[in-house]
């Protein structure tokens, strides 16, 4: 076995892991509430892997449901070292046509309302997340993508916006405006709560549709977005398989982003909170012990 221990959390169009060995759905229990699903554990070849449905099995959760706080807090738990995301989107480029994979690079956040920080009162911190994701891990996801036979894109700007409505046009514009590549409901709060708990964390969307900005196209529905995502499954469980064997061939070295905490905790020990250390056990043990 490597060090690397690569937890998986897949959104729109991804349920399951194929060729997991020794595969079993478990508990996670943590201070945050419940995840949203069980997680499913299991190795391919030499590398441990560990599934979160984002949405639960059967797609129970709403993107505003959603408790990425617990997401995250499991993974961590489950002795995850490093975090891929799988995620649907729209497209806000003429180039990023529906069954594209963009690895995104940056983010625009625009929910509201969704919790996005485990610190707080009693225990501040403040991670910088000027680049998002984690360009080694971001990397060999677009390295195996190409492998795995994806039509890819290697960065982009994905703007999270709150859902679950599908854009008014006048947004679609001015997200194109800005500069935004894609559009999803689900990446943000998780890429900063990743970076919180010190997890390098990257990001590969599947483009199922052009959002409304496209004047002769037909709105957004959801039984175009579900075709798409069928079409293209296979796709990304191959991305998945193909990226466990690149992490297999080769040591995980430290990343700058596994001591993060290091230099973001700014409350001194003394002013603590003990009831929020004690939930922040998983997330920022490591960084809370020094």
């Amino acid at each position: 076995m490597t060090d690397w221990v690569l937890g998986v959390i897949g959104g729109s169009g991804l349920y399951e892991i194929d060729g997991l060995e020794d595969r079993r759905w478990i508990d996670v229990a943590g201070p945050w509430g419940a995840p949203s699903d069980q997680l499913l554990t299991g190795r391919i070849g030499g590398v441990k892997l560990v599934f979160l449905p984002r949405h639960g099995r059967g797609h129970r959760i709403p993107p505003s449901g959603l408790n990425a706080r617990a997401n995250i807090d499991a993974l961590k738990r489950a002795g995850c070292t490093d975090i891929l995301s799988i995620s649907a989107v729209g497209s806000l480029r003429e180039e990023l046509d529906p069954g594209t994979f963009v690895v995104v690079d940056q983010y625009i956040d625009r929910t509201v309302g969704r919790v996005s920080s485990f610190f707080g009162e009693g225990c501040v911190a403040h991670v910088s997340v000027a680049d998002p994701v984690c360009a080694r891990l971001a990397g060999l996801a677009a390295e195996a993508g190409r492998a795995a036979g994806a039509r890819l894109v290697d960065g982009g700007t994905y703007l999270a916006m709150e859902g679950p409505q599908f854009s008014t046009r006048a947004e679609s514009a001015l997200y194109r405006q800005w500069g935004c590549d894609v559009i999803g409901m689900t990446g943000m709060p998780e890429a900063k709560l990743a970076r919180e708990a010190e997890l390098p964390y990257a990001s590969v969307c599947m483009v199922t549709d052009y959002d409304c900005w496209r004047e002769d196209s037909a709105d957004v529905e959801v039984d175009h977005i579900v075709a798409v995502m069928h079409a293209n499954a296979a796709v990304a469980k191959g991305l998945v398989k193909t990226l466990a064997g690149l992490l297999a061939a080769r040591p995980r070295t430290p990343s700058p982003i596994d001591t993060c905490l290091d230099t973001a905790l700014i409350t001194p020990p003394e002013h603590r909170d003990p009831a929020l250390l004690a939930k922040l056990d998983a997330v920022a043990g490591r960084a809370l012990r020094r």
